[in-house]
């Protein structure tokens, strides 16, 4: 009698186990696919903030470009195809 209580006791505690098993298992499965699109998510974002921070740079730039050709868009393009050019024959002058 005691034997079969004991065998009673042990399959539901296993049959008890395993259901938490498989809760934690599904559950670590779904985290893991949450984790991997936060970090795409994240990825992401880290790329935009990049992409702005160049565009700021760029901007500022420009910025000061037109201010020292006395806020005349012409003469600053001018001066960056200028500069352009120099830099291309620097790049040429490299490689030979």
């Amino acid at each position: 009698m005691e034997t079969e209580q004991l065998i009673d006791s042990f399959k539901s505690k296993f049959s008890t186990l395993a259901e938490k098993y498989t809760a934690l298992k599904d559950e670590n499965a779904r985290l893991a696919g949450e984790n991997a699109e936060l970090r795409q998510k994240l990825e992401a974002k880290e790329k935009e903030i990049e992409n702005n921070k160049k565009e700021q740079n760029t901007q500022q730039l420009a910025n000061t470009f037109l201010a020292a050709s006395g806020n005349d868009p012409q003469e600053a393009k001018n001066k960056i195809n200028k500069i352009v050019r120099e830099i291309d024959n620097c790049i040429a002058l490299l490689n030979r």
